[in-house]
């Protein structure tokens, strides 16, 4: 019989490696030609800032608005954005582990608080620590202060937003923006759930994460929002939430590559697939199984899981994942 150690250490390991999204194949191949690209030639609103005091050459860039109907972040010479960490909204909820405390900015609002109120959910706003938001758009009547508003091209409050990070696709809303209360416009901030989903529990009030490599993913159209009834905004938790979220992120993310009816389900890992071992992701592999299916359970379409070559990217991933399930597997019992 295992102790207790051993249970709680074949929990935490085979939960990193079995937690986590990884990037469809679409969408890793969108990423990188994005950052090969080196900079957006169609912004819709530039002047921002990723990081303070970096030269304020951020866009929101409109370069695959007409084709993929998206909106994304982008930089110059292949940069996207780094995270920061919003606390913002419900504050002390049985979800805050308390890392928010750190923050200096922190409002007990966020941008869209009375549309969550008026889901009648009895969620009175969004919960940092439990609804994975993204903060997109500027605000703000300083002189000469960039902004912009994501409504003008389409994208709705609550909306369901794709995030790339640490080699993971991560699901997440539109639930804040970000004001002039700064010396500079910035871009690049998500709520600590969401922070967390991607780089772990080092993530806090202020820490974020500042490599320029994270791109955020907006999706203009009515379509993209999940009203009341389409997500769990009450949800005691991020997994809970995320997970409520994710067949209409799956639809979405079909967008890239070849529009709306692009999709072929496979995906790109990290050798893993995809965890931190923090409670980002819910286990699936972000894909729909095939070539413009759907595979989520509320599906009736077969999804064939296609043949492995020896030596694929596929097939090494899970040969080391087998590998890395044999080796907790012998500690656990060595422990026992």
């Amino acid at each position: 019989m295992l102790s207790f150690t051993g249970h709680l250490l074949a929990s935490l390991l085979l939960g990193r490696i079995a937690s986590g999204r990884d990037i469809p194949t679409h969408v890793g191949d969108f990423y990188d030609a994005v950052v090969a690209q080196g900079k957006c030639n169609n912004a819709l609103a530039g002047g921002f800032h990723s990081s303070d005091g970096d030269r304020g050459n951020f866009t929101y860039c409109g370069d695959h608005l007409d084709d993929y109907n998206i909106i994304y972040i982008q930089g110059r010479s292949g940069s996207l954005a780094n995270l920061d960490v919003d606390c913002d909204g419900i504050q002390g909820s049985d979800a805050d582990d308390g890392r928010c405390k750190s923050s200096d900015d922190t409002q007990s609002i966020t941008s869209f608080q009375w549309i969550v109120e008026e889901y009648e959910t009895g969620q009175k706003d969004l919960d940092s620590n439990i609804h994975p938001y993204v903060v997109f758009g500027n605000t703000g009547t300083k002189k000469n202060w960039p902004t912009f508003d994501p409504r003008d091209y389409g994208i709705k409050p609550l909306s369901v937003m794709a995030v790339v990070c640490g080699k993971k696709l991560i699901y997440g809303i539109w639930g804040d923006e970000n004001g002039d209360d700064g010396d500079e416009a910035m871009v690049g901030e998500t709520s600590i759930s969401l922070a967390t989903a991607c780089f772990g529990k080092e993530m806090n009030g202020d820490n974020g994460y500042d490599p320029n490599d994270v791109l955020y993913i907006a999706f203009p159209g009515k379509d993209a929002v999940p009203g009341a009834d389409g997500a769990r905004w009450n949800a005691s938790d991020y997994t809970t939430f995320e997970k409520s979220i994710t067949a209409l992120g799956d639809t979405l993310i079909t967008r890239i590559g070849h529009g709306s009816n692009y999709g072929n389900g496979s995906s790109r890992g990290n050798g893993t697939s995809g965890g931190n071992g923090t409670s980002g992701g819910n286990g699936t592999s972000g894909g729909n199984g095939t070539s413009g299916g759907d595979c989520s359970v509320n599906s009736n379409t077969s999804c064939e899981v296609p043949p492995i070559s020896v030596g694929s990217p596929r097939a090494m991933m899970d040969v080391q994942m087998l590998c890395g399930l044999a080796m907790v597997t012998a500690l656990v019992f060595m422990m026992a």
